[in-house]
Formats: C-alpha cells, structure tokens, sequence
C-alpha cells in the first residue's frame, strides 16, 4: 500500500488568492468538512497526518486522544481554509479540485494522490455543498450507514448494515452491554457494561474492547459530546448522577449529582447541553457542556423516559419532547422559558382493536428528523408508530409495527424509521413518507438475549441525538439506539 505525501498540495492551496468567503458556513464546515480530513483512505495518508506540521496550510494539532477539534481549534482550521476556497464555485476551489482525478475536473497532478476519482464521491459532494453555502442538499451515502445494536442480556454487540440488514461485524465479551456511542471519527464505540459497572472503550476497526473505564454505579444510556471529548454516561443507581468521561485520559473526570437515578442522558443538537431524564425522580436536568454544572431543572408528575430535540434556525434548541411514564403520548417542553408548554396524547386505538398491555412504558422512544420537519414516537400500547409534522405537530400518518415498540433510530436521509419491537423480537424499517412498514427482521428462535441499545453510524461524522434499536440475531426486548454520522468502507472502522 503506498503512502503518498501532501505537502505539494498545500503549497499550491496557498498560491491561489484569497476570494470571498462570506457565505462559507462555520458549523458546516466544523461538523462535516473536518472529518474528511481526518478519515482515513485505503492507500492514502490523511490530510491531517500532513497538513500539521511543515505545511503552509496548517491545521491545529489534535489533543491527546482527541477524536476532534474543539471549538476554539475547528475557528482557526476554518480561517486556515477559507483563501482556498472559491465561494459558489467548487471547481475553481483547489480544495477540491486538487485532490480530484483530472478525468473528473481535477488538476493535473497533486503529489498526495487522487483522492475521489468522481464528482459524485460522496466526499466530493459534501465538500462542494458546503462551497456552494448548500449545506442541507448533501446525498447520503447509504452503503455507509451503519447500525450498532447492543444485547442487554447478552454478552456481543452486532454492526448491521442497513443497506443489506445484514451484520457486518461483532464485539465481543461486554456482558449486559447497554448504550452505546461511537466517537466523531469512528475509532472508538462506547459502550456501558451493566454487569460489570465500566465504560468499555472499543476500537472501530478490529472490534476488540481496549479499555475498561470504572464508572461510579450501575449504567444505563449514554451519550457523547460533538467533539468527542467527553462520554456522559446516565448512573441508574441511587442517588443518581451522570458520569463524564474524559475520552483523553481514559478516565472518569467527574460525576455531576442528579436527583434521582438516570436512566437517558443526551447531548442537544448544538452540543451546548447534556440533558438528563430520571423516572424515579421525575425530573428533566439540563446541564451545561462547558462549565457540567446544572443549567437547570424541571419537575414532572411522572418519571421521565426518553426524549428528543427541536431546533431554532440558528441550530439552538427550541423544543424537548419528553416521553413519561404511563402517558401514551409526550410532554413539550420549551427549552428557553424551562416551562412544559403542552402533552400530545396519541390516537386511541380503532375499534375492535385491543392494546398490548406487556413490555415497558405504554409510548417510549422518539426522534426528530435530521431535516427538522418531523417528529416520530412509538406507542407500545397501540403497536404503532405515529408521524408529526414540526414545528406545528400535526398528525401526519402512522404504522402498524410489532409488538412493544421501544425505540426508534432515523436515517440521516430522513426518509426511514427503524423501530424496535421488544416483544416480537423484530425490527419494523418505516417509509416516512408512506407510513408503511417495509420489512421486519425476526430472529431465529434459538436465540435467547435480550437486546436493548443501538447506535447508528453514517457519512460526515457529525453525532446526532436520536434513540433506537434494530434486531439481529440474540436478540430481544430491543430498546436503544442512537445516529451518529461515520463515513467508513466495508473494510475500515466499524467494517
């Protein structure tokens, strides 16, 4: 395999004159440019494996053990990046021109080799997108996605290809495994061990448990910061905390105190907050990423189960949609008054038709779409999953699905629900705009596990919010998941 330097590549970057670059989009640029340069191309040295040292265009070194740049660093990689840029125009871009093949468009030559032999690599696209201030029309590459499905009562974790819902790869030896989150660049998976009460760290390419971080008490979920840094890992065991893990040192850098014991800990979609749920103590606890003291809190007449986010135009969080105990429907909360605002009651069930009264909480599981425009949230009562329009909430359709559907995860293409049916053992995969249930995968009777998180992983790096499962096989009473946004080939991280 060759190893071909990128040096000449910066050299003749810093030769083109600086344009206008008024509309290239900061956030963008942080949480689906950066990653491209940090991933890892069979036969290619990484841009950042060069462009760190001895380079006129130079980037921030990376923290030890970082995964990503943080705020600060991701500024100075943008103004180090923006003279290079044509604004509106990806071709006259040495950005992307350079590293493109010549029989696509690209330069003649570029010493660091010929990274995208297409216009249409999905690389190409993103970074085009973002030159052209389009930063929501970006295909997705979904022979990329990947989904990580844990087993509660097991002792593996499964990788499924959604593109053929096949599984691609196996962790093995986490006994009782739970949530599960995988870092920005896709070489770790995060994975909390109820038997054993530690975070074990897995490594994205071979699959191995590296690490065994101990934690303060019994997990459940867990979630990861945007920049990888950090690892908030719900204590469901009294008094409550959520444990952060410093995903540098390896180590549990504190535990924050939560009334009540944490079953759901997620970080919002602009990465400013970690939000807590505790059903015993039934409370909503919104803490601040940068400072982990408490921001703010919320009590409810019941325990709090999961939830999901909306955005304001500006990527802030506008809405939280909190599932509760015993409410067949879900709680909005406004996010900047700290006030529940309204409950959705879903549709009673037709008639004839009788609810399923086993499993968990009667609704639990929900998540907004990647492009806003809809809410999806499960009842397990009525085995169906309902889709509501946002900002405005309106019903928009629903499906039928198994029994006891727990949770949902979402393609990052917006178009599809993979739903978890604990009671039948099944995955229901759901048209968004047919509402209607594609395929269920049902497992082999002969396995006997209970499953229970899933994270998914798809192109671009960026971490979303969103909780789900999909079933394979020793599996059963499927309950979570999480997106996350990982570019990977069939033979790289995560397989």
């Amino acid at each position: 395999m060759s190893i071909i330097a990128l040096v000449p590549f910066v050299a003749l970057l810093a030769q083109q004159p600086v344009s206008s670059s008024s509309s290239l989009d900061f956030e963008y640029f942080k949480t689906k440019v950066q990653p491209i340069l940090l991933a890892k191309r069979e036969g290619h040295a990484r841009c950042v494996s060069c462009h760190t040292t001895g380079t006129p265009m130079r980037f921030q070194p990376l923290s030890p053990g970082a995964a990503m740049w943080n705020e600060e660093e991701s500024r100075k990689n943008f103004e180090v990046v923006r003279p290079r840029v044509v604004a509106g125009n990806p071709l006259k871009s040495k950005l992307l021109t350079h590293p493109l093949a010549e029989e696509a468009g690209g330069d003649p030559s570029h010493d660091g080799g010929k990274h995208w032999m297409s216009q249409d690599d999905p690389e190409f696209q993103v970074l085009a997108a973002w030159v052209r201030g389009d930063a929501r029309n970006v295909p997705t590459a979904a022979n990329k996605v990947r989904i990580i499905q844990t087993n509660s009562a097991g002792d593996t974790v499964s990788i499924i290809d959604p593109v053929t819902n096949t599984v691609v790869g196996e962790v093995k030896g986490i006994e009782v495994n739970h949530g599960a989150a995988a870092a920005p660049d896709g070489s770790r998976l995060y994975i909390s061990n109820e038997a054993e009460s530690t975070l074990d760290v897995v490594d994205g390419r071979t699959l191995k448990v590296t690490n065994k971080i101990k934690l303060s008490g019994h997990p459940n979920n867990i979630s990861i910061s945007r920049d990888g840094r950090r690892v908030y890992v719900s204590i469901a065991q009294a008094p409550g905390a959520v444990d952060v893990v410093d995903t540098a040192t390896m180590q549990r850098a504190k535990s924050i105190n939560i009334r009540g014991n944490v079953h759901n800990t997620y970080v919002t979609p602009d990465g400013r907050f970690v939000v807590a749920g505790s059903v015993v103590g039934k409370t909503l606890t919104v803490i601040d990423a940068q400072t982990e003291d408490i921001a703010w809190a919320l009590d409810f007449n019941l325990g709090v189960r999961p939830m999901a986010f909306d955005r304001n135009a500006d990527g802030s969080t506008k809405r939280i949609f909190v599932q509760l105990s015993d409410f067949n429907g879900f709680a909005v909360v406004d996010f900047a008054t700290h006030k529940e605002v309204t409950r959705v009651e879903l549709p009673k069930l037709a008639a004839g038709k009788a609810p399923f009264l086993g499993g968990g909480n009667v609704s639990h599981g929900l998540a907004v779409t990647e492009d806003g425009k809809m809410l999806v949230v499960n009842s397990r009562l009525n085995s169906a999953v309902y889709a509501y329009s946002l900002p405005d909430l309106k019903l928009l359709g629903s499906a039928e699905v198994g029994k006891a559907p727990d949770w949902v995860t979402l393609t990052p293409d917006s178009k599809r629900a993979y739903v978890a049916n604990a009671q039948s053992n099944s995955v229901s995969v759901i048209d968004l705009q047919a509402m209607k249930d594609q395929r269920s995968f049902l497992e082999a009777a002969r396995y006997r596990a209970c499953a229970s998180r899933t994270a998914a992983t798809v192109e671009q790096h960026t971490f979303v919010s969103t909780f789900a499962s999909l079933c394979i096989p020793r599996t059963y009473n499927l309950m979570h998941a999480c997106a996350h946004h990982l570019r990977t080939s069939p033979n790289g991280m995560f397989r």
